[in-house]
């Protein structure tokens, strides 16, 4: 697995700190899931815009 360094504020790492801490986990499986939870809501958004283009081209050819 690779390791990413990423800056953050320190007022934003302490809220993460402290979910991790109350959800029993770390820090890293946190922050992957948000990242999960990103992906897959930004591919979703991203598939729904895609498919009104289309119709939208499919109506202006007919």
């Amino acid at each position: 697995m690779a390791k990413v360094l990423i800056s953050m504020p320190d007022e934003f790492l302490e809220k993460i700190d402290n979910i991790a801490i109350s959800e029993q986990r770390t820090r890293s499986e946190l922050i992957r899931e948000a990242m999960r939870n990103y992906i897959r809501k930004n591919s979703f958004f991203n598939t729904e815009i895609s498919e009104k283009r289309a119709k939208v081209l499919e109506e202006m050819l007919d």
